[in-house]
């Protein structure tokens, strides 16, 4: 099982990201634009987006960075203690924010129908996963201390082998069950790209620098115009 977890799936579901998003380009390239979020709709749309919005990109950098800088940064964070300690309560904190940002995204489309019909079944599917996802790395966060450093001796080397095309499943194995399940479920969420409303992030509008201003003009009467009409 563990082979297949940390050896083949994660070529599968790269694969299935690949394949899909072609597919999905070629055949409904207009589709790769999300529809609009109406981000200033309600508090509580306004919340969720820009909490969780904000939450997952510095988690996925702060991610990144670590595991191209792993040596720099274990330098950095054993030359003085508190500079562990602040990187973990920063850490967790981003990870308590994403997870407000989408539990306040499920609830939205839970407690307004409009938007529950307009949610598609694998954005549903995508949402818990990234619930769960989220919730999993705080989990570990908050009960697997020193995180920071024990990633640059498990999970990076195993990124590292992948990419070399010759997985080394021994990195993950010995792990617990919740950082093994977080770092395939990551895998599933990259699965799932292609067939959500996820798939926008790879879209580049890159034409708005050139692209002529906009008028919007608000369709809204005001109530004296309108009685003075009647």
């Amino acid at each position: 099982m563990n082979f297949f977890l940390f050896a083949l799936f994660p070529y599968c579901a790269l694969l299935i990201a690949v394949a899909g998003g072609i597919y999905r380009y070629a055949r409904e390239r207009y589709s790769f634009s999300s529809f609009s979020s109406q981000l200033l709709e309600n508090r509580v749309l306004f919340w969720g987006s820009v909490s969780f919005h904000y939450g997952i990109v510095l988690v996925l950098a702060a991610h990144i960075l670590s595991a191209l800088l792993s040596r720099q940064e274990d330098a950095f964070l054993l030359e003085n203690p508190a500079r562990l300690y602040l990187a973990e309560a920063v850490g967790t904190a981003l990870g308590l924010l994403t997870v407000f940002g989408v539990v306040l995204l499920l609830l939205r489309r839970l407690a307004y129908s409009p938007v529950a019909r307009d949610t598609k079944v694998m954005d549903w599917v995508l949402l818990v996963a990234l619930l769960c996802q989220v919730v999993s790395g705080t989990y570990i966060a908050l009960f697997e201390r020193w995180g920071i450093l024990w990633y640059h001796y498990t999970a990076v080397p195993w990124f590292q082998s992948l990419i070399a095309l010759s997985p080394r499943v021994e990195f993950m194995a010995p792990l617990p069950w919740i950082v093994r399940f977080h770092a395939v479920n990551a895998f599933v969420i990259i699965a799932l790209f292609p067939f959500t409303r996820l798939v926008h992030i790879f879209t580049v509008p890159v034409s708005y620098l050139w692209r002529p201003f906009q008028i919007i003009i608000w369709n809204k009467r005001v109530q004296g115009q309108m009685d003075r009409k009647e």
